[in-house]
């Protein structure tokens, strides 16, 4: 009998979205609270997992995290605080992998909140990615690298172990940028960050 890590079956990752940041850039307003067309921006990061293949998706929250529970439709998600969000994105990415002990996951596809023109298509493309636990996946735009990430559960120690500040995964995949499958995404989303009130033009 083959075992679903060894036919690639998705079903074993798990969407892990990070949702922690305060916007300090925007004046002190969580991203994860930003509305976009009529809704937090959390749940719209939610529905392009699920709908792009992830059934089993963890949030990481920090910033006026009981304000996000109380504001956000979340269902069926794993919301996981983080109380050292104020330390950068490193600390979000090690808490969100350190949830995904014992839940039978196989990878994680790590994206972000603040990213809204990342949908359902490039989480599909990268998804469509897996092989094993060792896989190493990462959207790409115009040849260079983006996210959403897939990080095989053999990566995740090292990766947690390197995951400083606000450089999440950065330094780990640098270091073994031969191994790391790039998937082109630039044709079917659009990887521009909600960091500054300018960037909330982005939004409906």
């Amino acid at each position: 009998m083959t075992t679903p890590e060894a036919t690639g079956d998705t079903r074993v990752v798990a969407g892990l979205l990070l949702a922690a940041g305060g916007g300090r850039r925007l004046g002190g307003r969580p991203k994860a609270l930003l509305e976009h067309r009529g809704r937090p921006l959390v749940e719209h990061a939610v529905r392009a997992l699920r709908a792009g293949g992830c059934a089993q998706v963890h949030v990481v929250l920090g910033a006026r995290a009981d304000e996000v529970r109380a504001r956000a439709a979340l269902p069926d998600c794993v919301l996981v605080d983080n109380p050292d969000w104020e330390q950068g994105m490193g600390s979000s990415l090690r808490v969100g992998l350190g949830s995904l002990a014992g839940t039978g996951s196989r990878a994680a596809l790590v994206s972000l909140v603040d990213q809204p023109g990342i949908g359902p298509r490039a989480v599909a493309r990268v998804l469509g990615a897996f092989a094993s636990e060792e896989s190493l996946v990462s959207a790409a735009y115009d040849g260079v690298r983006g996210h959403p990430v897939l990080l095989g559960a053999a990566h995740w120690a090292g990766v947690a172990a390197t995951a400083t500040g606000d450089r999440g995964a950065r330094a780990y995949l640098k270091a073994r940028r031969e191994a790391v499958a790039l998937v082109e995404c630039g044709d079917v989303a659009q990887a521009y960050d909600i960091d500054t009130a300018a960037d909330l033009a982005f939004l409906e």
